[in-house]
């Protein structure tokens, strides 16, 4: 396993600010990913953007993965289905949540939101839960 390189994800974290930034700025538009994916849906052309954006999310993974990768990319071991259905539960949840984590913690957080400041607490207080529950065996 590689070591983890704290200058890369430095330079990640400013070039992802940087773009919710311009993003905002440029256009009053907010980067996150699913409002994003669940307003290209409706196909208006008016939201066209957001293909582009979209575009461009999956051509860098390309890019790095066949480009610039300098250690293998983990893959997962779940089951096809496993990660279906997590992929619909998320979906489900940030449709309840009226936003993913990127929405409400890299825009919503900049802009100062309270509701993205609670989403955010809840989403990192689940996230402890579970990693306490699956580590110390609660679940089995």
């Amino acid at each position: 396993m590689a070591a983890f390189n704290w200058p890369t994800a430095l330079m990640g974290g400013i070039f992802i600010g940087i773009s919710a930034t311009v993003l905002l700025l440029g256009s009053g538009r907010i980067a996150g990913i699913s409002g994003m994916v669940n307003g290209a849906m409706t196909f208006a052309r008016q939201e066209m953007w957001r293909w582009s954006f979209i575009a461009g999310l999956l051509l860098g993974a390309l890019v790095y993965e066949y480009g610039l990768a300098t250690a293998p990319t983990p893959h997962s071991t779940f089951s096809p289905i496993s990660m279906i259905v997590g992929g619909l539960l998320v979906g489900w949840g940030t449709r309840m949540g009226n936003g993913c984590t990127s929405g409400h913690g890299v825009c919503g957080l900049g802009r100062l939101s309270m509701r993205s400041l609670v989403a955010v607490l809840v989403f990192l207080g689940t996230g402890m839960l579970t990693v306490f529950v699956m580590r110390h065996g609660v679940v089995s």
